[in-house]
């Protein structure tokens, strides 16, 4: 089921299946919503208008409820990028389009459109290509160990290997590009767009220090999360270790801030302000360089991105050592490191009692990523909640359908529900750890309790002859 660009897909709470909703004609109305045709739920009736006060009481008490889980985790794919660049800029960021090489261009491409209709995608796109190169370029590699020295499987090994280093350092330039777009925006929407980047995490980093840190997952090759958490003076923890150069550690220590409350004994509590933080796919700035892995000094926005990338190794640096997804070192002996560890870190957050995955612009094309998912969703005190701006290809109510588990999934897809600004506007919790809010509600509570209850007319009525009783 893939709903129309302008509908809304919801459920939420106790909604025993989705909800579908669209804008009415009168677009000056604050009541702008009305259930689909042949659509009914137990708090609206058809053909009765509602408006995002309505939605904001189904949906906002529900994930805050959620996000107050022992175990938190966020998961961020491109539609975070496009949103925060959107409205920085007014145009969605780079995407990943498909692209040919010089070498086996068929074979390539013919492998990549397998890759991507396995895993529901119309066609190939940029990840799928270098994945099906790679693999082409270790068998010619192995080939050219016993081939005489003018083989044409030689001279095909040293021209995809020359070819896929070129496409990477145009696919990290694209990136740079999209990060130095955002930088040379105008003040007023950078600074707002912004602002929405650093609500929006605060919502799900704003945990108590007696509640597990929030686990923040991320697709994303950019460094717009960074720039995000640095703003909101989040601090970010990951597996990397070092100051000059931080280098990837396999063995993850779960190093973290703590401290002691004045006057209490026993363990000490979580520092507030800090994440856990992981990208499953890697990133621009990441690199393989004399046998680990480097975080490299590559400036956000960067305008000369080779040059950087030069520097990182003055001997043998190159844009083909870059850790992008799934471009594994050659020489390691696992292909798969260091996103294995990466992996290995997402299914070990998510997969426990009492944990909540939130989704945000992720759009459920990478089956690695949906496996664990699914693995998740077995026990049944986890929760997953999936926010979209749209299903364009359909995979994320084809993965509602296909997972089965519908009281463990929350669902808000579509151009207003999925909508940043709108999200942290309505419906999102309160960016902010909010005790006051919980005290003022005792408060009252004990108040009302405590004071009389107001008589009622019908209450004279109908125990009219109790009235004068002492």
């Amino acid at each position: 089921m893939t709903p129309p660009t302008d509908q809304q897909v919801l459920k939420t709470r106790d909604d025993p299946s989705p909800i579908l909703f669209q804008p009415t004609e009168d677009e000056n109305s604050t009541e702008s919503f009305r259930l689909a045709a042949d659509v009914s739920c137990s708090w609206r009736k058809p053909n009765e208008t509602f408006g995002t006060n309505t939605l904001r009481q189904r949906i906002e008490p529900w994930l805050t409820a959620l996000v107050q889980t022992e175990h938190l985790s966020l998961l961020v794919g491109s539609g975070l990028t496009h949103a925060v660049h959107t409205m920085a800029v007014g145009k969605g960021a780079t995407g990943m389009p498909p692209i040919s090489f010089a070498v086996h261009t068929e074979a390539i491409d013919t492998e990549a459109e397998r890759v991507a209709s396995q895993a529901g995608r119309n066609k190939g796109n940029f990840e799928d290509c270098i994945r099906a190169a790679n693999d082409l370029l270790r068998g010619l590699e192995i080939l050219s160990l016993t081939a005489p020295e003018d083989d044409p499987v030689r001279q095909d090994a040293t021209g995809l290997r020359d070819n896929i280093s070129e496409v990477l350092e145009s696919f990290a330039s694209s990136i740079v590009e999209t990060e130095r777009t955002l930088l040379d925006a105008n003040d007023e929407e950078r600074n707002e767009a912004i602002h929405y980047l650093v609500s929006f995490l605060m919502s799900f980093a704003s945990r108590s220090g007696t509640r597990d840190r929030l686990n923040l997952f991320t697709t994303n090759y950019d460094r717009y999360l960074e720039v995000g958490a640095d703003e909101a003076g989040l601090r970010l923890v990951d597996r990397f270790v070092g100051t000059l150069a931080p280098i990837f550690r396999a063995s993850r220590l779960d190093v973290d801030l703590h401290y002691n409350p004045p006057g209490i004994r026993g363990e000490p509590r979580y520092l507030e302000g800090v994440a856990r933080f992981t990208k499953l796919h890697g990133s621009v700035d990441w690199m393989d360089l004399n046998g680990v892995i480097q975080r490299i000094g590559l400036p956000f926005g960067a305008a000369n991105t080779p040059h950087f990338i030069a520097n990182a190794d003055p001997v043998g640096a190159e844009s083909r050592r870059l850790m992008i997804y799934p471009n594994a070192a050659k020489d390691r002996e696992t292909s798969g490191y260091p996103y294995v560890e990466l992996f290995r870190d997402f299914a070990a957050s998510i997969c426990r009692p009492n944990s909540t995955l939130v989704c945000y612009g992720y759009g459920f094309g990478d089956e690695h990523i949906n496996r664990v998912v699914e693995d998740m969703l077995s026990i049944p005190s986890t929760h997953l909640v999936v926010i979209s701006y749209g299903d364009r290809l359909g995979r994320i109510m084809d993965t509602y359908a296909r997972l089965g588990r519908h009281a463990q999934i929350t669902l808000l897809v579509g151009s207003h529900l999925g909508d940043l600004g709108t999200l942290v506007r309505h419906y999102l919790p309160k960016p902010a750890i909010d005790r006051t809010t919980i005290r003022m509600a005792n408060l009252l509570k004990a108040r009302w309790d405590a004071e009389p209850r107001p008589v009622e007319a019908s209450d004279s009525v109908s125990h009219g002859e109790h009235a004068s009783e002492p």
